[in-house]
């Protein structure tokens, strides 16, 4: 009698086959042998221990399955789509703002065709990449001159270095903040290789404070925007409008770095008012930093706003060049911009302010027509629900503030296990082909709907929702 083993079907006979042949002609012959190589290295292993109940022409096609599986786990994109259902708009860790169309084509545009991107036309010689949106820049905050880096903590960083290298910098103790990732405003400025001179206490910093820590290796006063927490009670701050008085009697630079940065009123689409670009550059401050991808709308990017001989002076530093934007980034930004010259249809062809002032009826309304599909994927084994809930801007931008919104909540049938089977649920939405993502609340998993702008592919995907419709015993 033949060994188990002996019916393993071999390599050829499986790529013979026309689910090998449309691996090796998607994926080519070197990695669908490979593949096919490791699910038969799985069955022969399998094999030792007992007998196959499938041979033949069926254990190759169940073979050759596994590998072409394999093959597209293996080539699915790693910044996949996702459904960001947690009630964040600007949520970071889900890429932020969305593009508006006219910067998906243009930014389309740029990939797909050579660009006069360091090229001047009316020349005929080299020209600079931050031309294509400085005037733009320039027109829209009122600035003498503009630069642009791939993001605003760069931004902070190469006005440091630029500016301040081996001076000191004077900033409120109040105002050293820990955005993303554990980055910290002193570590930052300790790279840029200037001097931290703290002034003033957490919760209160005062004009003379500042006024007492100039001295002669002054290069600058910074206002740094506490974008991602707020501290109340008993404070006292010293305005950029309060400092900038100071800052030219004593012949000081002042930088006021926004961190999210905007360049409308955002009180106009219901939303609470948030400083933008041009009240800093009217407030005094000779440069203002800010980025362009939470509130601004676009991609990511940091901007360097002001006086020309300051900008002037970043914009030649060496390490501009390893902070520059690329093309597709550039073209994308430009047309942002550009949207910022009809505001009174921002609202409509911005996706990220679209989502931010999305009507709660809009919303509630949505909410009561997936409910019930959500309770039929679902089963008993879950309490549907739709709920009031309060969604956040996110980004650092306005950190205390909420909007009022709507979610469906999906809680556990039964208590025990509860917590184990609000994991489960969760996992079997990331799990959908495109993921889900929502958040965990009071035992629920929340899905906040002011996000969500394809309802059509939500719903088309639940079938596929694999988690048990069973209560639990």
């Amino acid at each position: 009698m033949s060994k188990p083993s002996s019916r393993i079907p071999s390599v050829d006979e499986v790529l013979r086959g026309e689910i090998g042949r449309t691996a090796a002609a998607r994926f080519g012959h070197a990695a669908a042998t490979a593949a096919i190589r490791d699910e038969l290295g799985k069955l022969r292993g399998v094999a030792r221990d007992r007998p196959l109940d499938v041979a033949g022409a069926d254990l190759a096609t169940t073979v050759a399955m596994r590998a072409l599986d394999a093959l597209q786990a293996a080539d699915a994109p790693g910044l996949a789509r996702v459904f960001n259902l947690t009630g964040t708009v600007l949520h970071t860790n889900l890429g932020r703002a969305l593009y508006a169309d006219v910067a998906i084509a243009a930014a389309t545009t740029a990939m797909r065709h050579p660009s006069a991107l360091e090229y001047d036309l009316a020349t005929g010689e080299r020209g600079e990449r931050d031309d294509h949106v400085r005037a733009l820049t320039c027109e829209l905050t009122g600035a003498e001159d503009a630069c642009l880096v791939n993001n605003n903590a760069a931004a902070v960083l190469l006005v440091l270095a630029a500016l301040a290298a081996g001076r000191d910098t004077i900033v409120s103790r109040g105002e050293l903040i820990e955005i993303g990732g554990s980055f910290r405003m002193p570590a930052i400025m300790a790279s840029a290789g200037t001097r931290l001179v703290e002034v003033g206490t957490t919760n209160r910093t005062h004009l003379a404070d500042y006024a007492a820590a100039i001295g002669p290796a002054t290069a600058l006063l910074m206002k740094v925007h506490t974008s991602n927490y707020r501290i109340e009670g008993f404070t006292r701050e010293v305005t950029a409008a309060e400092l900038a008085p100071l800052a030219r009697a004593r012949s000081v630079p002042l930088v006021d770095d926004l961190g999210s940065g905007t360049l409308i009123d955002l009180a106009r689409f219901g939303l609470k008012r948030e400083r933008t670009g041009q009240e800093a550059l009217s407030d005094g401050a000779d440069l203002v930093t800010f980025s362009g991808d939470k509130l601004l709308g676009g991609p990511q990017a940091g901007f360097i706003v002001g006086r020309r001989d300051l900008v002037r002076a970043c914009a030649r530093h060496p390490i501009k060049r390893a902070m520059r934007l690329d093309k597709v980034r550039l073209a994308a930004l430009e047309a942002t911009l550009k949207l910022y010259r009809d505001p009174d249809r921002l609202a409509e062809r911005l996706p990220a302010l679209a989502a931010l002032s999305r009507p709660k009826a809009d919303i509630d309304a949505a909410t009561q027509r997936l409910a019930p599909a959500l309770a039929t994927a679902l089963g008993a084994g879950f309490r549907v629900a739709v709920v009031e809930t309060a969604s956040q801007i996110g980004s650092g931008a306005l950190p205390l503030d909420t909007i009022p919104s709507r979610a469906i909540s999906m809680s556990p049938a039964a208590r025990q296990g509860s917590g184990r089977r609000i994991e489960q649920l969760a996992a079997a939405f990331r799990a959908l082909p495109i993921p889900v993502i929502g958040r965990t609340h009071k035992g629920a998993l929340m899905l906040d709907l002011r996000c969500l702008d394809d309802e059509a592919a939500f719903l088309a995907q639940l079938p596929r929702l694999a988690v048990s419709k069973a209560s639990p015993a």
